[in-house]
Protein backbone atom coordinates (compact mmCIF):
# COMPACT_ATOMS: atom_id res chain seq x y z
CA UNK A 1 0.00 0.00 0.00
CA UNK A 2 1.53 3.16 -1.17
CA UNK A 3 1.45 6.09 1.89
CA UNK A 4 1.90 9.55 1.27
CA UNK A 5 2.70 12.21 3.60
CA UNK A 6 1.18 15.75 3.86
CA UNK A 7 2.99 18.34 6.55
CA UNK A 8 0.39 19.68 8.52
CA UNK A 9 2.01 23.32 8.02
CA UNK A 10 1.89 25.92 10.54
CA UNK A 11 3.70 29.58 9.99
CA UNK A 12 4.93 32.06 12.80
CA UNK A 13 8.11 33.16 14.19
CA UNK A 14 7.44 30.41 17.94
CA UNK A 15 8.39 26.63 16.79
CA UNK A 16 8.21 23.78 19.35
CA UNK A 17 11.64 21.85 19.95
CA UNK A 18 10.15 19.42 17.49
CA UNK A 19 9.47 21.09 14.83
CA UNK A 20 10.79 20.31 11.11
CA UNK A 21 11.23 23.46 8.45
CA UNK A 22 8.87 23.27 5.19
CA UNK A 23 11.01 23.02 2.14
CA UNK A 24 13.63 26.12 3.83
CA UNK A 25 10.87 28.61 3.68
CA UNK A 26 8.64 30.30 6.37
CA UNK A 27 6.30 27.06 7.34
CA UNK A 28 7.01 24.51 9.74
CA UNK A 29 5.55 21.17 10.97
CA UNK A 30 5.37 18.52 13.94
CA UNK A 31 2.89 16.07 12.78
CA UNK A 32 1.91 14.69 9.03
CA UNK A 33 -1.73 13.21 7.62
CA UNK A 34 -0.75 9.76 6.30
CA UNK A 35 -2.94 9.44 3.33
CA UNK A 36 -3.57 6.32 1.18
CA UNK A 37 -6.42 4.95 -1.47
CA UNK A 38 -7.47 2.46 0.71
CA UNK A 39 -7.63 3.90 4.36
CA UNK A 40 -8.86 6.78 5.93
CA UNK A 41 -6.53 9.67 6.42
CA UNK A 42 -4.51 9.43 10.01
CA UNK A 43 -2.12 11.95 12.13
CA UNK A 44 1.44 10.76 13.24
CA UNK A 45 4.22 12.64 14.37
CA UNK A 46 6.23 14.22 12.08
CA UNK A 47 9.64 12.14 13.14
CA UNK A 48 7.59 8.75 12.05
CA UNK A 49 8.05 10.07 8.85
CA UNK A 50 10.37 7.13 6.33
CA UNK A 51 13.49 9.21 6.24
CA UNK A 52 13.99 9.43 2.00
CA UNK A 53 9.92 11.47 2.54
CA UNK A 54 11.22 13.73 5.65
CA UNK A 55 14.59 14.72 3.36
CA UNK A 56 11.67 15.66 0.63
CA UNK A 57 9.63 18.11 3.20
CA UNK A 58 12.18 19.77 4.58
CA UNK A 59 15.19 20.06 2.16
CA UNK A 60 15.63 23.79 1.32
CA UNK A 61 14.71 24.65 -2.27
CA UNK A 62 17.49 25.85 -4.51
CA UNK A 63 16.75 29.21 -6.25
CA UNK A 64 14.94 29.30 -9.70
CA UNK A 65 15.67 31.23 -12.32
CA UNK A 66 17.55 33.49 -9.44
CA UNK A 67 14.81 33.95 -7.03
CA UNK A 68 14.74 32.71 -3.58
CA UNK A 69 12.47 30.40 -2.85
CA UNK A 70 12.74 31.03 1.36
CA UNK A 71 10.50 33.55 0.66
CA UNK A 72 6.94 33.90 -1.31
CA UNK A 73 7.55 34.90 -4.75
CA UNK A 74 4.92 36.61 -7.22
CA UNK A 75 4.47 35.53 -11.18
CA UNK A 76 2.57 38.25 -12.64
CA UNK A 77 0.59 37.10 -15.79
CA UNK A 78 1.22 38.91 -19.47
CA UNK A 79 -1.05 37.16 -21.92
CA UNK A 80 -0.33 38.48 -25.62
CA UNK A 81 -3.35 36.66 -26.93
CA UNK A 82 -7.03 37.78 -27.96
CA UNK A 83 -8.76 35.00 -26.56
CA UNK A 84 -7.60 34.44 -22.76
CA UNK A 85 -10.41 34.27 -20.76
CA UNK A 86 -9.63 37.46 -18.49
CA UNK A 87 -7.30 39.56 -20.25
CA UNK A 88 -7.84 38.51 -23.97
CA UNK A 89 -7.00 41.09 -26.07
CA UNK A 90 -5.59 44.27 -23.96
CA UNK A 91 -1.70 43.21 -24.35
CA UNK A 92 -1.98 41.75 -27.96
CA UNK A 93 -0.06 45.12 -29.29
CA UNK A 94 3.60 45.21 -28.75
CA UNK A 95 3.69 48.26 -26.59
CA UNK A 96 0.79 47.56 -24.58
CA UNK A 97 2.31 43.89 -23.65
CA UNK A 98 5.45 46.02 -22.58
CA UNK A 99 3.87 48.99 -20.75
CA UNK A 100 1.41 45.68 -18.56
CA UNK A 101 5.18 44.04 -18.22
CA UNK A 102 6.71 47.69 -16.69
CA UNK A 103 3.54 48.03 -14.73
CA UNK A 104 3.43 44.66 -13.36
CA UNK A 105 7.41 45.02 -12.12
CA UNK A 106 7.19 48.46 -10.54
CA UNK A 107 3.76 47.06 -9.15
CA UNK A 108 6.01 44.36 -7.19
CA UNK A 109 6.05 41.16 -9.29
CA UNK A 110 9.18 39.17 -9.11
CA UNK A 111 8.33 37.27 -12.47
CA UNK A 112 6.74 37.88 -15.66
CA UNK A 113 5.14 34.79 -16.90
CA UNK A 114 4.32 35.48 -21.06
CA UNK A 115 1.86 33.51 -23.12
CA UNK A 116 0.79 33.17 -26.25
CA UNK A 117 -1.95 30.40 -26.43
CA UNK A 118 -4.89 30.60 -24.54
CA UNK A 119 -5.54 27.56 -22.58
CA UNK A 120 -9.16 28.12 -20.68
CA UNK A 121 -11.54 25.99 -21.02
CA UNK A 122 -12.66 25.48 -24.77
CA UNK A 123 -9.43 27.05 -26.20
CA UNK A 124 -8.02 26.48 -29.71
CA UNK A 125 -5.28 25.52 -30.59
CA UNK A 126 -2.54 28.16 -31.77
CA UNK A 127 0.29 26.98 -34.44
CA UNK A 128 3.56 27.06 -33.09
CA UNK A 129 4.99 30.67 -35.84
CA UNK A 130 1.31 32.59 -34.36
CA UNK A 131 2.55 31.55 -30.93
CA UNK A 132 6.06 33.21 -31.50
CA UNK A 133 4.87 36.24 -33.08
CA UNK A 134 3.02 36.85 -30.14
CA UNK A 135 5.19 36.34 -27.59
CA UNK A 136 8.84 36.77 -28.73
CA UNK A 137 9.29 39.93 -29.67
CA UNK A 138 7.49 41.07 -26.36
CA UNK A 139 10.33 39.50 -24.50
CA UNK A 140 12.72 41.33 -27.05
CA UNK A 141 11.04 44.26 -26.26
CA UNK A 142 10.92 44.23 -22.17
CA UNK A 143 14.49 43.57 -22.57
CA UNK A 144 14.99 46.46 -24.86
CA UNK A 145 13.66 48.30 -22.64
CA UNK A 146 15.77 47.67 -19.54
CA UNK A 147 13.57 45.11 -17.88
CA UNK A 148 15.29 43.08 -15.32
CA UNK A 149 12.88 40.57 -13.87
CA UNK A 150 13.10 37.00 -14.68
CA UNK A 151 10.61 36.07 -17.54
CA UNK A 152 9.10 32.79 -17.86
CA UNK A 153 7.35 31.80 -21.32
CA UNK A 154 3.84 30.04 -20.65
CA UNK A 155 4.12 27.42 -23.77
CA UNK A 156 3.42 23.20 -24.74
CA UNK A 157 5.80 23.64 -27.80
CA UNK A 158 9.54 23.21 -28.12
CA UNK A 159 9.88 26.14 -31.30
CA UNK A 160 8.26 28.75 -29.53
CA UNK A 161 10.17 28.07 -25.95
CA UNK A 162 13.40 28.44 -28.40
CA UNK A 163 12.39 31.73 -30.06
CA UNK A 164 11.32 32.96 -26.17
CA UNK A 165 14.75 31.99 -24.45
CA UNK A 166 16.57 33.43 -27.48
CA UNK A 167 14.99 36.73 -26.58
CA UNK A 168 16.30 36.28 -22.96
CA UNK A 169 13.32 34.09 -21.70
CA UNK A 170 14.54 32.46 -18.21
CA UNK A 171 11.85 29.66 -17.61
CA UNK A 172 9.75 27.43 -19.34
CA UNK A 173 6.52 26.75 -17.96
CA UNK A 174 4.50 24.04 -19.57
CA UNK A 175 0.42 23.67 -18.80
CA UNK A 176 0.83 20.22 -20.22
CA UNK A 177 3.29 18.96 -17.71
CA UNK A 178 5.89 18.28 -20.23
CA UNK A 179 3.87 15.64 -22.48
CA UNK A 180 2.50 17.36 -25.75
CA UNK A 181 6.10 17.98 -27.36
CA UNK A 182 8.26 15.78 -26.71
CA UNK A 183 11.32 17.84 -27.68
CA UNK A 184 10.42 20.58 -25.17
CA UNK A 185 12.10 18.65 -22.12
CA UNK A 186 15.14 17.95 -24.12
CA UNK A 187 15.91 21.67 -25.05
CA UNK A 188 15.00 22.96 -21.45
CA UNK A 189 18.06 20.09 -20.35
CA UNK A 190 20.54 21.11 -23.27
CA UNK A 191 19.79 25.09 -21.93
CA UNK A 192 19.49 24.39 -18.33
CA UNK A 193 16.41 25.68 -17.92
CA UNK A 194 14.48 25.81 -15.02
CA UNK A 195 10.78 24.60 -15.59
CA UNK A 196 7.07 24.38 -14.39
CA UNK A 197 5.67 20.78 -15.26
CA UNK A 198 1.61 21.59 -14.47
CA UNK A 199 -1.24 19.19 -14.27
CA UNK A 200 -3.54 19.22 -16.24
CA UNK A 201 -6.44 16.01 -17.33
CA UNK A 202 -7.07 16.45 -20.69
CA UNK A 203 -6.47 19.27 -23.84
CA UNK A 204 -7.99 22.87 -23.38
CA UNK A 205 -10.27 22.25 -26.23
CA UNK A 206 -11.98 18.97 -24.10
CA UNK A 207 -10.78 19.18 -20.54
CA UNK A 208 -13.74 20.94 -19.28
CA UNK A 209 -16.23 18.06 -19.80
CA UNK A 210 -16.93 15.76 -17.37
CA UNK A 211 -13.07 16.00 -15.99
CA UNK A 212 -12.79 12.30 -13.45
CA UNK A 213 -10.80 10.96 -11.24
CA UNK A 214 -10.62 8.02 -8.67
CA UNK A 215 -9.01 10.32 -6.01
CA UNK A 216 -8.26 14.02 -7.51
CA UNK A 217 -5.36 14.65 -4.60
CA UNK A 218 -3.36 11.24 -5.32
CA UNK A 219 -4.11 11.35 -8.96
CA UNK A 220 -2.66 14.49 -9.32
CA UNK A 221 -0.15 13.95 -7.18
CA UNK A 222 0.94 10.80 -8.92
CA UNK A 223 0.96 12.12 -12.25
CA UNK A 224 3.23 14.95 -11.29
CA UNK A 225 5.80 12.51 -9.54
CA UNK A 226 5.54 10.84 -12.97
CA UNK A 227 6.07 13.84 -14.89
CA UNK A 228 9.18 15.29 -12.71
CA UNK A 229 10.77 11.41 -13.05
CA UNK A 230 10.75 12.00 -16.32
CA UNK A 231 11.92 15.30 -16.51
CA UNK A 232 15.08 13.69 -14.76
CA UNK A 233 15.31 11.15 -17.03
CA UNK A 234 16.23 13.21 -19.79
CA UNK A 235 18.82 15.17 -17.22
CA UNK A 236 16.77 17.96 -15.88
CA UNK A 237 17.62 18.15 -12.06
CA UNK A 238 14.48 18.18 -9.29
CA UNK A 239 16.06 21.16 -8.16
CA UNK A 240 15.03 23.51 -11.43
CA UNK A 241 11.42 21.98 -11.53
CA UNK A 242 8.36 24.16 -10.08
CA UNK A 243 5.33 21.53 -9.64
CA UNK A 244 1.75 22.94 -10.23
CA UNK A 245 -1.55 21.18 -9.94
CA UNK A 246 -2.72 22.62 -12.19
CA UNK A 247 -6.06 24.21 -10.39
CA UNK A 248 -8.76 24.78 -13.06
CA UNK A 249 -7.35 22.61 -15.59
CA UNK A 250 -9.13 19.41 -16.37
CA UNK A 251 -11.03 20.03 -12.79
CA UNK A 252 -14.52 20.64 -11.28
CA UNK A 253 -14.88 23.06 -8.47
CA UNK A 254 -15.16 20.50 -6.15
CA UNK A 255 -11.65 19.00 -7.19
CA UNK A 256 -10.42 22.18 -6.75
CA UNK A 257 -11.50 22.44 -3.66
CA UNK A 258 -10.27 19.34 -2.56
CA UNK A 259 -6.45 19.99 -4.10
CA UNK A 260 -6.42 23.06 -2.05
CA UNK A 261 -7.65 21.96 1.14
CA UNK A 262 -4.52 19.66 1.02
CA UNK A 263 -2.09 21.20 -1.13
CA UNK A 264 0.60 20.86 0.84
CA UNK A 265 1.21 17.24 0.48
CA UNK A 266 2.51 18.22 -3.23
CA UNK A 267 5.69 18.98 -0.62
CA UNK A 268 6.29 15.36 -0.69
CA UNK A 269 7.08 16.08 -4.20
CA UNK A 270 10.60 17.49 -3.39
CA UNK A 271 10.02 20.63 -5.86
CA UNK A 272 8.64 24.03 -5.47
CA UNK A 273 5.40 24.77 -5.83
CA UNK A 274 3.30 27.18 -8.28
CA UNK A 275 -0.33 28.17 -7.30
CA UNK A 276 -2.24 29.74 -9.97
CA UNK A 277 -5.61 30.36 -9.03
CA UNK A 278 -6.03 34.17 -10.18
CA UNK A 279 -9.30 34.61 -11.74
CA UNK A 280 -10.37 31.32 -12.17
CA UNK A 281 -13.99 30.46 -12.56
CA UNK A 282 -14.65 28.45 -9.22
CA UNK A 283 -13.83 32.09 -7.62
CA UNK A 284 -16.80 33.82 -9.72
CA UNK A 285 -18.73 31.13 -8.80
CA UNK A 286 -18.16 31.54 -5.06
CA UNK A 287 -17.43 34.54 -4.36
CA UNK A 288 -20.45 35.41 -6.63
CA UNK A 289 -18.44 37.31 -9.66
CA UNK A 290 -19.13 36.76 -12.60
CA UNK A 291 -16.82 39.35 -14.51
CA UNK A 292 -13.38 38.07 -13.88
CA UNK A 293 -11.88 41.46 -13.58
CA UNK A 294 -13.77 41.57 -10.13
CA UNK A 295 -12.36 38.29 -8.90
CA UNK A 296 -9.02 40.13 -7.33
CA UNK A 297 -10.20 39.77 -3.64
CA UNK A 298 -11.09 35.69 -3.92
CA UNK A 299 -8.11 35.09 -5.99
CA UNK A 300 -5.93 36.69 -3.37
CA UNK A 301 -7.30 34.95 -0.71
CA UNK A 302 -7.07 31.66 -2.01
CA UNK A 303 -3.41 33.04 -2.46
CA UNK A 304 -2.77 33.31 1.02
CA UNK A 305 -4.12 30.34 1.66
CA UNK A 306 -1.47 28.43 -0.32
CA UNK A 307 1.18 30.23 1.07
CA UNK A 308 0.07 29.33 4.30
CA UNK A 309 0.94 25.69 3.24
CA UNK A 310 4.37 26.66 1.97
CA UNK A 311 3.50 27.10 -1.30
CA UNK A 312 6.57 29.22 -3.03
CA UNK A 313 5.11 31.19 -5.68
CA UNK A 314 1.60 32.25 -6.93
CA UNK A 315 0.94 32.95 -10.04
CA UNK A 316 -1.60 36.26 -10.50
CA UNK A 317 -3.35 38.58 -12.56
CA UNK A 318 -3.45 41.85 -10.22
CA UNK A 319 0.04 41.98 -9.24
CA UNK A 320 -0.17 45.51 -6.89
CA UNK A 321 -2.34 44.11 -4.44
CA UNK A 322 -1.28 40.77 -4.25
CA UNK A 323 2.29 42.17 -3.62
CA UNK A 324 0.38 44.46 -0.15
CA UNK A 325 -1.53 41.41 0.64
CA UNK A 326 1.70 38.80 0.96
CA UNK A 327 3.23 42.02 2.83
CA UNK A 328 0.67 42.42 5.41
CA UNK A 329 0.14 38.28 5.22
CA UNK A 330 4.04 38.16 6.52
CA UNK A 331 3.67 40.95 8.81
CA UNK A 332 0.78 39.70 10.74
CA UNK A 333 2.37 36.40 10.95
CA UNK A 334 5.96 37.67 11.98
CA UNK A 335 5.60 41.12 13.40
CA UNK A 336 8.25 42.28 10.59
CA UNK A 337 8.29 43.03 7.08
CA UNK A 338 9.00 41.11 4.38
Amino acid sequence: MTLYYRPLVQIGPTRPDAALPLAGGLGWFTHVEVLSRSAPGRIIEADQVPEAYLVRLTAARPDIAGLSLARPQIMGILNTTPDSFSDGGQHAGIGDAVAAGQAMQADGADILDIGGESTRPGATFVAPQEEINRTAPVIAALRAAGMDLPTSIDTRKAAVAEAAVAMGANLVNDVSGFTFDPGLAPFCQKHQLPVCVMHAQGKPETMHLNPQYDNVLLDVFDALERQIAALEAVGVPRGAILADPGIGFGKTQDHNLALLARISLFHMLGAPLLLGVSRKKFIGTIGQAPDPTERAAGSIAVALAGLSQGVQMIRVHDVRATRQAVALWHAAYFGSIL
